[in-house]
């Protein structure tokens, strides 16, 4: 049971990279920052709607740490994009 609740998490986490990435291609805005951001979204949106009720497995304990990592990407990600965008002398 746990393997085929795994594999659904996978599998949705898969199509949202997918799709997303095939969005940001059509829209001709593909980057690796872009890419990054949008499935990262996904991911949270997917650990959320595929969260047991009762009990957690080991396995989804273990997310905990990249969604971490993630969200530490994501601020480093952040933080460069606002220093392009301010002026040299500011900083």
């Amino acid at each position: 049971m746990a393997t085929a609740r795994r594999e659904r998490f996978v599998r949705a986490q898969l199509a949202w990279m997918l799709g997303a990435t095939l969005v940001l291609v059509l829209l001709d805005s593909l980057s690796y920052e872009l890419v990054f951001v949008v499935s990262l979204i996904g991911f949270l949106v997917v650990v959320e709607l595929t969260a047991p009720i009762a009990v957690t497995p080991a396995w989804r304990r273990r997310l905990r740490w990249l969604i971490g990592a993630g969200l530490l990407v994501f601020s480093y990600i952040v933080i460069r994009e606002i220093l392009a965008i301010l002026p040299p002398g500011v900083i």
